[in-house]
């Protein structure tokens, strides 16, 4: 009886072995393969370019089924990555769930500024930007009101024009993980300091400010991410699935984008530094910032671990705004997994088009 249990124990250990070796040997030849093939496609939901402007580009997707919300939305990309963390992979895409659950959507997406784009402010950004776009969703929808979403720095724009405009047809505000006391941007706030960060200098003889610089600033916030991520990437080299989602969010969050010139020279000075929003001292093309012009339904997504704009410094939005109607949504998970991936399928897109269903007619 003793040596059947024995055997028995050694087979489980057999067993074991076996497997660990056939893993490791799948997970090498995956590897192989990670770094001989070509990135994934991405963004790949159908889409018209209905505007387009230097920097600027505006994409009208289309619709996925046969009744949709009066309502549009037009949603606003952060200035410093690609609007297709939105569409990054058709199971995982923000943009085709909006569409199958019947919304009109619109996308103010960004290109590498060109040398001649470096004299773009924080007004053409989050002003005349935003009037030239509004007025090709209000053609191509062929209504006047809309709904206004913002990612990140997309939030910002879209929240600066909504307290500079309380006339326009804003029918919703949405925001993501946006930033409005610049105080509590933590390393960012240490790292621009005006004694340590000279912006007139670096603008003045670079023009454009490189995507390098950025993508070192956002490193500096966890410098063991990288390393982090390779290490859950090589323990789940074995899953096709895990890997393919992997390398098209690494591409993304890799695929930064130079910032206009005299545009990062304003948010320097008068966000980072000035923190003029949250003192509701900002001017734009003669407009003040004032969030309670705000009166609009205004939602709010906020992700509990997110590390690039830690949730005080985004708390000041749903506190300042005048609406009556508004809510924010804390929720699990970081600055990008809370609006792309399978934790935000499960979370934030749910949320969202329930706020959205009652307000969108």
């Amino acid at each position: 009886m003793v040596g059947t249990k024995q055997a028995e124990q050694g087979s489980e250990a057999g067993g074991a072995i076996r497997s660990l070796v056939e893993r490791t040997i799948q997970r090498n030849i995956k590897g192989v393969e990670y770094f001989a093939s070509a990135a994934p496609p991405v963004g790949l939901t159908p889409k018209d370019v209905i505007h387009k402007r230097g920097t600027l580009n505006l994409y009208h997707y289309k619709p996925l089924v046969d009744e949709v919300y009066r309502v549009p939305i037009l949603m606003v990309m952060a200035t410093t990555n690609r609007g297709y963390v939105f569409d990054v992979a058709e199971e995982h895409s923000f943009v085709r769930y909006l569409l199958k659950a019947g919304y009109d959507v619109f996308v103010m997406d960004w290109d590498h500024p060109r040398p001649e784009e470096k004299s773009l402010n924080l007004e053409d950004y989050a002003s005349r930007f935003f009037d030239e776009c509004i007025r090709k969703v209000q053609q191509a929808s062929g209504e006047e009101e809309f709904s206004l979403m913002g990612y990140c720095m997309g939030g910002v724009l879209s929240t600066i024009y909504a307290a500079t405009h309380p006339e326009a047809p804003i029918k919703n505000l949405a925001c993501f993980t946006t930033p409005i006391d610049f105080s509590e941007m933590t390393m960012f706030a240490h790292m621009a300091q005006p004694k340590y960060f000279d912006v007139d200098r670096l603008v003045d003889n670079v023009g454009n400010v490189s995507p390098e610089l950025l993508q070192t600033s956002f490193d500096m916030l966890r410098p063991s991410g990288r390393t982090s991520s390779n290490r859950t990437l090589w323990d789940n080299m074995w899953n096709d699935d895990f890997v393919e989602f992997h390398r098209k969010m690494d591409r993304w969050a890799n695929d930064m984008l130079p910032l206009a010139g005299e545009y990062f020279r304003d948010t320097t000075k008068k966000l980072m530094w000035d923190n003029q929003l949250l003192k509701g001292t900002l001017e734009v093309d003669g407009r003040t910032a004032d969030l309670a012009n705000i009166t609009v339904p205004v939602f709010h997504g906020v992700a509990q671990h997110d590390h690039i704009v830690p949730y005080e410094a985004s708390k000041p939005l749903i506190e300042r705004v005048g609406s009556k109607d508004k809510q924010e949504l804390v929720m699990k998970g970081g600055h990008i997994s809370l609006i792309a991936g399978p934790n935000a399928a499960r979370r934030l897109w749910p949320a969202l088009d329930e706020w959205f269903a009652e307000r969108s007619v």
